[in-house]
């Protein structure tokens, strides 16, 4: 049954439900085996990550059927309707493998020139945050909901690196120059943290950091994250200062004047 009634954002929720039910049996299970995508290198993918994408691509079938679709673990679905959903079923499988809450589902509806919605979903820890961008008479939509019940999410109001809490996933960030120029803002930095793949995101939008900065990264990475930080006043960008919704490097920031800092040093050798 398709249910037309449903506005996008529901249907992002319900699809994190759908993904989380797939998922957390898996989670510290001892017996889950974890593929290597890549020759060079260490890209794992599990069981719960391809069924994970396979419970939301068959909601998706229902519930928006005109609707294209592109996740990390199948190929690219066209639709015909100008929108299509980003999934990234577990976002940070090192940590899933490993036993850390830090993984998540990320759920984003683009319009072509990004992202207009974006859930970041952790379903061991029953946090979700939320984002979306105004639409016709429905205002912002920036809020999480968990242990604690559901709060608005507003990023932090810092402006000077010296005060900024800085995160990326790994140490080694990227190339030798991209390791170099995250090392340049770590300098200035009051305290840098390593390792929460998107739960990072979803903290800079909770206003409990500041910056996040990587590189190497998928459309499916970061379109949520944009969206969810961007309707809690933030700044989502890739280190030139343009549109990072196709991947790349991004630089995500809790207010303009700390996303020019950074990029300042982030590109002082250009």
């Amino acid at each position: 049954m398709i249910e037309t009634d449903l506005s996008d954002i529901e249907v992002a929720h319900k699809l994190a439900d759908a993904a989380g039910q797939v998922i957390l049996p898996y989670f510290r299970s001892t017996d889950l085996d974890a593929e290597n995508k890549l020759s060079d290198g260490f890209d794992p993918v599990t069981v719960a990550d391809r069924a994970a994408e396979e419970a939301m691509r068959d909601l998706l079938a229902q519930l928006r059927p005109k609707d294209g679709i592109l996740g990390e673990e199948f190929p690219a679905k066209m639709g015909t309707s100008g929108r299509t959903w980003v999934l990234d079923p577990i976002d940070g499988t090192r940590g899933f493998i490993s036993g850390t809450p830090t993984w998540g589902v990320l759920i984003a509806l683009s319009e072509g020139e990004g992202p207009i919605l974006g859930v970041i979903d952790q379903p061991y820890t029953a946090e979700r945050f939320s984002g979306s961008a105004a639409q016709g008479d429905r205002a912002v939509l920036a809020e999480m909901t968990g242990p604690l019940g559901r709060r608005g999410l507003r990023t932090r109001s810092t402006r000077d690196l010296a005060e900024a809490i800085l995160f990326t996933t790994f140490p080694e960030i990227g190339s030798a120059a991209e390791r170099a120029a995250f090392d340049q803002v770590a300098a200035e930095v009051k305290l840098t943290r390593y390792g929460m793949d998107c739960y990072a995101y979803a903290l800079l939008a909770a206003g409990q950091v500041d910056l996040v900065i990587e590189a190497g990264l998928n459309a499916y990475d970061i379109q949520a994250p944009i969206a969810v930080i961007q309707a809690a006043g933030g700044v989502v960008t890739d280190w030139q200062g343009g549109p990072v919704h196709e991947g790349g490097r991004a630089l995500a920031a809790a207010t303009p004047q700390l996303h020019a800092e950074a990029l300042r040093v982030l590109n002082w050798q250009d």
